[in-house]
């Protein structure tokens, strides 16, 4: 993917602050295809409890954006990682979700910040946000400004319909001679033409690769045989799978591709803020919780097993 841009596409340039309420201890929900909750009653969102390691590695003097709340910027434009309930207001999905383990972590009451894209620097840089859990890959370019706590793998995902006799498409040569939809001017594009061209090299037959521009005729075109598969960002089809049924994963690929690429909680560059989330991340990890969370968006492939503060990012391009 695009270092995340392409996964989220600009919210209006308003602002609309909504509060979520500090700890108490929801049960875990099994995710099936028709269980993911869009309901502004998230009685099944995975909650936890204050981490006294984490919060005592809080610097003194780290200036919180308002007292007693963690304020988090999160752009909520693309299912499961963040969209609006049914009541076109409350916002749910993983990010959401993990923004409130995080919060509970810190023993502080979760504000979340709605952003468009393109506003996340400045709002972090200018204080009005404590950090920002918005689908944000960790790139060299980006560690200049901004420190990072990982949490998801960056994953692109191949799919095909139900009825398809693929099985895997693990590498190059696998999709030589599909047809095959992927995103204009995205990181999927270039790698799925970078294997493309090493097939051809080899004497395989080329892919035939199909854009659309419309979402909606996308799906019809997988479902219905005019092509093999698609190969876009792991967690919005996986959530497709898991909503309306009728497709399948068939491999997924960093969105790095051939190395690899971490989301992550972003933070001001040397505000101390990043070690003590990562702490609390693996702590999240260790206990189970976040794993609940992000089986509860079908994102379970996308799970890291540690989590790291500013590991190596995306190179420079």
């Amino acid at each position: 993917m695009k270092h995340g841009r392409n996964i989220l596409s600009a919210v209006a340039g308003t602002i609309i602050v909504l509060t979520m309420g500090l700890a108490g201890t929801a049960q875990a929900a099994s995710t099936t295809a028709t269980s993911l909750n869009l309901s502004p009653d998230q009685h099944n969102q995975i909650r936890t409890t204050p981490d006294s390691a984490a919060i005592q590695a809080v610097p003194a003097t780290f200036p919180f954006a308002e007292k007693g709340d963690l304020v988090i910027g999160m752009a909520v434009a693309w299912p499961p990682l963040g969209t609006y309930a049914t009541d076109e207001k409350t916002v749910v999905g993983f990010d959401p979700d993990l923004a409130q383990l995080v919060a509970d972590g810190l023993g502080r009451k979760l504000k979340i910040v709605v952003l468009a894209w393109e506003d996340w620097p400045l709002a972090l840089q200018s204080g009005k946000v404590d950090a920002v859990l918005s689908n944000v890959t960790v790139t060299e370019e980006r560690k200049e400004k901004f420190d990072f706590s990982t949490y998801r793998r960056d994953v692109l995902g191949f799919y095909v319909a139900d009825s398809s006799p693929i099985k895997a498409i693990r590498e190059p040569k696998d999709i030589a001679g599909l047809r095959i939809i992927t995103d204009s001017g995205t990181n999927q594009e270039k790698i799925l033409l970078a294997w493309d061209k090493e097939n051809v090299a080899h004497g395989l037959k080329p892919v035939q690769v199909q854009y659309y521009d419309d979402i909606a005729v996308r799906d019809v075109a997988l479902r219905s045989g005019r092509a093999d598969a698609i190969l876009s960002v792991n967690s919005a089809l996986a959530y497709a799978a898991a909503q309306k049924g009728g497709i399948r994963a068939v491999g997924t690929i960093s969105g790095g591709w051939p190395i690899l690429a971490d989301v992550a909680i972003t933070t001001r560059k040397g505000s101390g803020l990043a070690a003590p989330l990562t702490l609390l991340l693996n702590d999240l990890i260790q206990s189970g919780k976040y794993t609940q969370v992000l089986d509860r968006w079908s994102l379970g492939s996308e799970a890291i097993d540690k989590a790291r503060t500013n590991p190596p990012g995306l190179p420079k391009s």
